[in-house]
């Protein structure tokens, strides 16, 4: 230690790691000092509960907290409308799980109006401070968005008692969304249920080390209840002796206070379109909300209550209501037991209206937001019902109630009730609407290639709709303009198409910053293509989200989402075109780089010596393995041609040719030869004729460029020179697979391009004879997608706009 430096633990002056090594473990003890005395004084904790809902959340805590009377006293209070008859006087099953009920509070004001919920919190407010300061409890349980619960929240507050607020940072719609948040400035303490509701919280300037990611509690329950034998005994208690599972439907739709009128109105079109669809359901009372009695109204008017297909409850204990959804063909309405606890059980669900707008909700929850007609809740239904989709945790693992008893626990009861703020963003949450399904999603896929401009619209399954092909324009200029054109023309068409673009996603070739949507350099061909903002003209003109990435990137998204690489979580996709390109998906991601230029494979040096690449460099897989190497020195014609000498790929350095200079041409057949030495392979550096690459069944122009499809041609037709090309640049790729097999060990390598198959085998051969031993089983295919560069870039935009694939 410094001389004259005080060995305080408290010191903020840490001078080493060692001191700071110190420090912490000075806290902690204390901290642990702390938490052992305040075991030793039982924590009150009083829980309100107002209505059946709530309940269903509070009751596994309740049940924790009473499994400990060591640490927790628990009191319990009852108000709101558990304590009326007309919703069962649910208070009763409280009585039933055997919780000694400390006060009874009624504060509910009939009327079912807007005046009669102010009314209600009024007179929960002048009732609630005699029992709060007989009760005086250190915390105070309070749960969700009721009115019922604001009046808790307000009179805890003002009496300086510390609450904890349950599923608060939530958003959905209606009144509930103001309540909710207003509940949550006057806590004092969070327990959520998702990472998003804690980013809300954090962004309402709440302190982040009293927020608790915790779950939903009733998940706790949720996720063992499919494995209850009495369900069938239970769903023929509620529904029917004739019922069987998965053929009858759930209903539930309660008022949306801040739109009484419009939430009447899609309760009776749910009606309607339920009596249509002519199934059995179950259909609840809506709650105590302004607007339940008109919603009651309209049910009783259309016979609902005496109507063979439909039984008509006002309340059903929650232990059964969650077996009832879980095997339900379909659940309906606006109750967040749809947008939550059926995610458990992956039951198909639609939610009508706006109540529950912004709720994270699982792929089985389908929206009807707009629902005007009859005929949309009608299909919605035709849709949904007798689905099964993947059980959703988006709400909770199971583990809540002991993470929130633990958190209750720790509380400092010595600490301040002073809020601290904080001012960070928020996240808007995107969900799905069922105007999306009418319409096809799509979006706009544009590929710039180095001889040709294509614009597609592509569905969400990968299909393309429509596509447009044009020359790629030599100058940055009328590249833009003509980009601008034909999505602008495929918008046009998308209406006629009855597709939904939702964006535009861009490939091109060259080195991309997709954060900023820029082309920082381009391959040589593409000219004026180099520090181009490609995103901010095309979103100004379109007003659509535009992403751009590499077309070797876009090749690999594509596989992901459409193609073998749909499932798997490490591999990497190889173009083999005009250039060698590919991706690398690592953890189902795609990697970019520190300067975005990973999975430039094409650019692995395979060879010391080898051909000179495009990028400049010597031995490139590039340079041995392209589409565009046979064509690089010579015309059809008596002119000069390429073809290889080739050496076993098991040849040792010093068995390969010595190089020959270029200046040392032998002729034969018309033929000159020029030999170039590399690792393990003399590659196409001969020169080859017309002759030696025609063969019986093959015409060319004298004057076209000898390419991959002639080589691919010919070698169909048994030419062995072409066979031998074709089998070295795949025996190059093979090498440079092995390095990259070696380095990021991943489980799949997907070959896509026109030279695919034909580098398939020798790729194979490679890995089985140079991979590690641990890299030789790594699976080698083919791809199977047309237009991967379009696919993938369509990709980016349906993978970021929308969270349902249909």
């Amino acid at each position: 230690m410094m001389p004259g430096h005080a060995r305080n633990p408290h010191s903020v002056q840490v001078r080493n790691t060692h001191e700071l090594y110190y420090l912490r473990t000075q806290q902690a003890q204390e901290k642990m000092e702390r938490s052992e005395k305040r075991l030793k004084q039982r924590l009150r904790v009083c829980v309100a509960t107002c209505n059946r809902a709530d309940y269903s959340k509070l009751a596994p805590i309740m049940f924790g907290i009473k499994s400990q009377p060591e640490i927790f006293d628990l009191e319990v209070v009852v108000l709101g409308s558990h304590l009326i008859d007309d919703y069962g006087n649910t208070f009763r099953m409280i009585e039933q799980d055997e919780f000694d009920i400390r006060s009874k509070l009624h504060t509910i004001v009939r009327g079912e109006d807007e005046a009669a919920m102010v009314e209600s919190v009024g007179l929960a407010l002048v009732k609630l401070p005699d029992v709060l300061q007989r009760l005086a409890p250190d915390i105070l349980l309070v749960h969700g968005d009721r009115f019922d619960a604001l009046a808790l929240a307000t009179a805890a507050a003002l009496m300086n008692i510390r609450i904890l607020h349950l599923e608060g940072g939530e958003v959905s719609g209606t009144i509930d969304d103001s309540i909710r948040h207003s509940i949550s400035k006057l806590a004092h303490y969070h327990a959520v249920c998702t990472r998003s509701a804690e980013r809300h919280l954090i962004s309402m300037c709440e302190d982040h080390s009293h927020i608790l990611l915790a779950g939903c509690p009733s998940y706790d329950k949720l996720l063992s209840a499919h494995q209850r034998d009495d369900y069938t005994d239970i769903i023929k208690t509620w529904i029917g002796d004739d019922v069987k599972e998965q053929n009858y439907i759930v209903a539930l739709q309660h008022p949306v206070t801040t739109d009484i009128q419009n939430s009447i109105k899609i309760y009776e079109l749910m009606l309607d379109a339920l009596i249509s669809f002519n199934k059995r359901t179950l259909i609840l009372f809506p709650n105590i909300d302004a607007g339940s009695k008109e919603m009651v109204r309209v049910m009783r008017r259309k016979g609902i209550e005496q109507h063979p297909n439909f039984c008509a409850v006002k309340h059903v204990p929650f232990d059964q209501f969650i077996q009832l959804v879980a095997h339900a063909g379909c659940m309906i309405g606006n109750s967040s037991c749809g947008v939550r606890e059926a995610g458990a059980f992956g039951t198909p669900v639609i939610n009508l209206g706006t109540r529950q707008t912004g709720r994270e909700t699982g792929e089985n929850v389908l929206h009807v937001r707009d629902a005007d007609t009859h005929n949309k809740i009608y299909h919605a239904l035709e849709l949904q019902f007798g689905k099964r989709y993947p059980c959703s945790k988006i709400y909770g693992d199971g583990n809540a109630v002991q993470r929130i008893l633990k958190f209750m626990q720790f509380i400092n009861l010595s600490e301040p009730l002073q809020k601290k703020f904080c001012f960070p963003a928020v996240k808007e949450c995107i969900s799905q609407d069922i105007d999306h399904i009418l319409e096809t999603q799509s979006a706009l896929a544009v590929d710039l290639g180095g001889t040709n401009l294509r614009v597609a619209i592509v569905c969400m399954k990968g299909k393309v709709v429509n596509k447009y092909t044009q020359l790629n324009p030599k100058t940055f200029e009328e590249r833009i303009e003509l980009i601008l054109t034909m999505c602008k023309q495929a918008m046009a068409d998308a209406i006629h198409l009855n597709c939904r673009i939702l964006g535009v996603g861009v490939s091109t070739g060259g080195r991309v910053n997709p954060q900023d949507g820029i082309v920082l350099h381009s391959t040589k061909l593409i000219n004026e293509w180099s520090s181009v903002d490609i995103r901010t003209p095309i979103s100004s003109a379109l007003h659509l989200p535009v992403w751009v990435d590499n077309d070797g990137n876009c090749a690999a998204l594509a596989e992901r989402k459409f193609g073998h690489g749909k499932g798997v979580e490490n591999f990497v996709t190889i173009i083999t075109g005009t250039g060698i390109g590919g991706g690398i998906i690592q953890h189902n991601e795609l990697i970019h780089g520190s300067t975005f230029c990973a999975a430039e494979l094409g650019h692995i040096v395979v060879s010391l010596e080898g051909p000179e690449c495009m990028c400049g460099s010597h031995g490139c897989i590039e340079a041995y393995s392209s589409g565009s190497v046979p064509s690089k020195e010579a015309k059809l014609g008596p002119e000069a041609r390429t073809t290889p000498v080739p050496i076993n790929a098991s040849a040792n350095v010093s068995e390969a040719p010595k190089v020959v200079n270029r200046q040392q041409r032998v002729v034969h057949n018309k033929c000159y030869q020029v030999k170039v030495k590399h690792c393990n392979y003399v590659f196409l550096s001969c020169l080859m004729t017309e002759d030696l690459l025609l063969v019986e069944g093959m015409t060319v122009n004298n004057k076209e460029q000898v390419n991959a499809i002639h080589l691919i041609n010919a070698a169909r037709l048994g030419n062995s020179k072409a066979e031998s090309i074709l089998h070295t640049a795949g025996t190059a790729l093979g090498l440079g697979i092995v390095n990259i097999l070696h380095m990021i060990n991943p489980s799949l390598v997907i070959l896509s391009g026109v030279l695919s198959e034909h580098y398939e085998n020798p790729v194979r051969q490679v890995i089985s004879q140079r991979a590690l031993l641990s890299a030789q089983g790594t699976k080698v295919m083919v791809s199977e997608l047309e237009d991967p560069a379009l696919l993938g870039a369509a990709s980016m935009v349906l993978d970021y706009t929308t969270r349902r694939t249909y």
